[in-house]
């Protein structure tokens, strides 16, 4: 079992193997909830129950369920970065940034249509993440260019952070318009948004 990153909204941090264990249960039981009952109706005892942990232990690691769910979203986002990273090592190093823009979108797209809870929580944007600089899309963005820079051999700087935060919040919105035309992402909605990004990443990083 793979330890939980330590999200920021941890009261506390798993130490020992059988806290984490907890931890991956209680996150474990939130997406599932909220998959079934949606984000207003999630209630930190009914995540105890489905978790098989007493009340205590939600309470050890979250003040309430908004932490809670941000720590699902930050665990996603930990996830997702490594779906990313193993798909960008099986395509080796020359397939440049189409290859990772693939790599990108594509596994963001498998996480929504399969992961307990991804479609409410994502990476935070559906749940009030607070400061400008903590907002999901950024976090993303910072992802991303620490995780692609040296596939594309270029300087994690500025520049190509704000290349990256403008493709995230493009695909950020597109993604959402097509998963609202169709519970499965509309196709042809979803090539569209392939199709911009294209011509905006060749602009910026040919």
């Amino acid at each position: 079992m793979k330890p939980v990153p330590h999200a920021t909204s941890l009261r506390r941090a798993p130490v020992q193997r059988r806290s984490a264990e907890r931890l991956t249960r209680i996150l474990d039981a939130c997406a599932d909830l909220l998959d079934e009952v949606g984000y207003d109706a999630l209630s930190t005892r009914a995540v105890a129950q489905r978790a098989s942990v007493p009340i205590g232990s939600v309470y050890r690691f979250f003040g309430n369920k908004r932490q809670m769910a941000d720590a699902l979203a930050q665990r996603n986002l930990e996830r997702y970065s490594e779906r990313v990273t193993r798909r960008l090592w099986q395509a080796g190093e020359d397939g440049g940034w189409r290859t990772a823009m693939d790599a990108v979108l594509d596994e963001y797209l498998e996480m929504k249509r399969t992961a307990p809870g991804f479609s409410l929580v994502d990476f935070g944007n559906q749940i009030p993440v607070g400061a400008r600089h903590t907002e999901p899309n950024h976090r993303v963005a910072d992802r991303l260019t620490e995780l692609l820079s040296g596939y594309l051999d270029r300087e994690p700087d500025e520049d190509l952070r704000r290349v990256f935060l403008v493709a995230v919040e493009t695909a950020d919105t597109l993604v959402h318009l097509a998963f609202r035309v169709a519970p499965e992402g509309d196709e042809r909605i979803i090539e569209e948004a392939r199709e911009m990004l294209r011509a905006y990443l060749a602009r910026a990083l040919d």
